[in-house]
């Protein structure tokens, strides 16, 4: 179904957030999370859009009687993975509760050794590589799919029509490694390979050789595993080398961000979504969002990323509810891994003590050319 874009009123950045507990004491201090993410730069957007869904729904829960603050500390990383690490060890020496919202492999791997040293709590970064998932770390948890499964669905899709010459343009790093080995894994279990393989260096847009080494191959489509203007500049620069294949990309692209990139060059884009459509109603998560967004007033795009983040903030509230006892960073642990195929407005989430990824859920979606995204 397709649907207009729709806005809300949230300001990016730093910003106090909503909270949890029923009985608050007077003067009770707030719970302070922190979040190094890219607020600025080629990937800002994804940054931005996160946390503006995760403020969207903790600044209307924190509105409700009784309810201790959670203030959510955002230091900018560039999605550089050297800042990241600075801003982490910065915001544990300040004591954070938890580290939450980290957007992109190459910076949460910089991130994951300090949080996992100092036992503190690493929720829902925006990203679905595997090697923030394995091993199994008792303080990580994940809420959306990996990009194997992303790219499972995308060979499979590619391979039901009929298409087999697969390139892949990917980011030359942590991230488009796992979305390049994702891809092989699933075309290795057709006995196929890459016909093409091309890279991109992280917050560039120089892809001029990488365009004419996957154009000469001439794949029937491009696996892409980059951000989005370095995406969206492939497709440009592809389509005007007379290339006239099929795009895919995952999750992590960031779809409304690719789709202001490409205007009406977007038409027919294929991306991997990880949350379901907020803009289809038929889905409860898409009615509770857009009320909350009615509620909110206007400024800000609805888009996947932000409900994600508001899905983000939902689930670690709901850890912090299950919580035992006196709250605690164990508790909290203990909280998330309590909840067992629990539905939240329809987006099933399920932890365990042995399994810290919340959810499978995957499936395309296709940019329309003018602003709109269907699924």
């Amino acid at each position: 179904m397709t649907m207009n874009r729709r806005h809300f009123s949230v300001a990016a950045g730093a910003a106090a957030l909503g909270g949890f507990r029923l009985a608050r004491a007077q003067g009770e201090t707030p719970l302070v999370l922190g979040q190094s993410a890219a607020f600025t730069g080629p990937a800002a957007q994804l940054g931005i859009q996160f946390h503006q869904g995760a403020k969207l729904f903790l600044d209307q829960y924190n509105a409700q009687p009784g309810r201790r603050n959670v203030v959510i500390k955002n230091l900018d990383d560039g999605y550089e993975p050297e800042r990241c690490a600075a801003n982490t060890q910065k915001l544990i020496e300040e004591d954070v509760f938890a580290l939450f919202g980290y957007i992109g492999t190459p910076t949460s791997m910089a991130a994951l050794p300090l949080a996992v040293k100092e036992k503190v709590p690493f929720i829902a970064p925006f990203t679905g590589a595997m090697s923030l998932r394995e091993p199994f770390h008792r303080n990580v948890f994940h809420l959306r799919a990996s990009y194997n499964d992303e790219t499972a669905l995308i060979v499979k899709q590619l391979t039901h029509l009929g298409l087999k010459k697969i390139a892949v343009f990917y980011q030359n790093d942590a991230y488009g490694k796992a979305g390049l080995d994702g891809v092989t894994l699933a075309l290795s279990q057709q006995e196929l390979k890459p016909v093409a393989l091309a890279t991109v260096e992280r917050n560039s847009v120089d892809v001029a050789a990488a365009v004419k080494s996957i154009t000469a191959a001439r794949p029937d489509a491009v696996v892409q595993v980059g951000a989005y203007k370095a995406c969206a500049a492939f497709i440009r620069q592809a389509r005007k080398a007379g290339y006239g294949g099929t795009f895919f990309n995952v999750s992590f692209v960031g779809t409304q961000a690719l789709a202001d990139e490409l205007g009406k060059e977007g038409a027919g884009v294929m991306v991997t979504q990880v949350v379901p459509s907020p803009y289809n109603p038929a889905n409860a998560i898409t009615r509770e969002f857009g009320e909350a967004v009615r509620k909110a007033g206007a400024g800000a795009t609805v888009n996947f990323s932000s409900l994600e983040g508001y899905l983000a903030a939902k689930v670690l509230v709901e850890g912090l509810r299950r919580a035992p006892g006196k709250l605690s960073r164990d508790g909290l642990v203990a909280g998330l891994e309590s909840i067992d195929r629990q539905q939240f407005g329809g987006f099933e989430v399920s932890f365990s003590p042995k399994n810290h990824v919340g959810s499978k859920f995957v499936e395309l979606s296709m940019l329309t050319g003018d602003g709109r995204v269907r699924t």
